[in-house]
């Protein structure tokens, strides 16, 4: 079973060895590494060919934006399961990738997620706080919930058949495909209780300067998907809070 990789990369030069290392690293062994860069000005290229043991596809060009990124790794990628890896995200431990594969040994299975922990970024990768995501249920969207999307991995087919990611939505894209494969689509999606990625705070989707524009998209996706509005976005922050303590579920 093949596994593809995308990471999304853009003057990534300050993060993207540490995650080359981590899939370097990973037990597994049948992985496509795609690397999609959006004309870096910075040696995120040079890294890349320097450090990306296992990466076999590079495509380097102007694009719209990170979901316009994931888009096109999308559609080159040829592994049986898809996966993300932000590039200044890591695996947490050697074994993630061979975990993930192992629950797609049950054909019945479309797609698993699991846990995550955003670390700093002062260099020492200290835990800031811990998303446990829990099992999947509906019930849960009424609070803002969503599969964390560095975890999500999910099968090729499904990807073809379902659409990639919606550009017009420049924050929240993320969240609209994980309503519209898991509340609309109703794949069969399994939860995997492990911290699986350690992302990075001060991301895309972290930065202060993004908050603005964040709420604007996901009113959007929550009406469309019939989710209320504000109340809804509110209860998503509240829901937000116990990960502080690291107990959320």
């Amino acid at each position: 079973m093949k596994i593809s990789i995308i990471t999304a990369t853009y003057n990534s030069a300050s993060t993207i060895v540490e995650t080359l290392d981590s899939l370097n690293e990973q037990t597994y062994d049948n992985i496509e590494h795609i690397i999609i860069d959006g004309g870096s000005t910075d040696n995120t290229l040079e890294l890349v060919k320097a450090y990306g043991k296992r990466v076999s596809i590079v495509i380097s060009e102007k694009d719209e934006g990170i979901y316009d990124a994931l888009n096109k790794g999308i559609s080159v990628a040829t592994g049986d399961i898809i996966g993300i890896l932000h590039s200044d995200d890591m695996f947490a431990y050697i074994d993630a990738v061979s975990d993930i594969a192992k629950v797609f040994f049950d054909n019945t299975v479309d797609a698993c997620y699991g846990d995550l922990s955003y670390i700093s970024r002062s260099g020492d990768n200290r835990v800031v706080r811990t998303w446990i995501a829990g099992d999947y249920s509906e019930s849960k969207y009424k609070y803002g919930w969503m599969p964390p999307h560095t975890t999500f991995y999910m099968k090729n087919a499904l990807y073809k058949k379902l659409g990639g990611y919606d550009t017009a939505l420049k924050i929240a894209a993320d969240y609209d495909a994980m309503l519209r494969y898991t509340l609309v689509a109703k794949i069969n999606i399994v939860y995997i209780p492990k911290i699986l990625i350690y992302m990075k705070v001060g991301g895309v989707s972290t930065r202060l300067s993004q908050k603005f524009e964040s709420l604007k998209d996901e009113l959007i996706v929550m009406k469309r998907y019939n989710l209320g509005g504000v109340m809804t976005f509110m209860k998503k922050k509240i829901y937000k809070l116990p990960q502080f303590f690291k107990i959320v579920k």
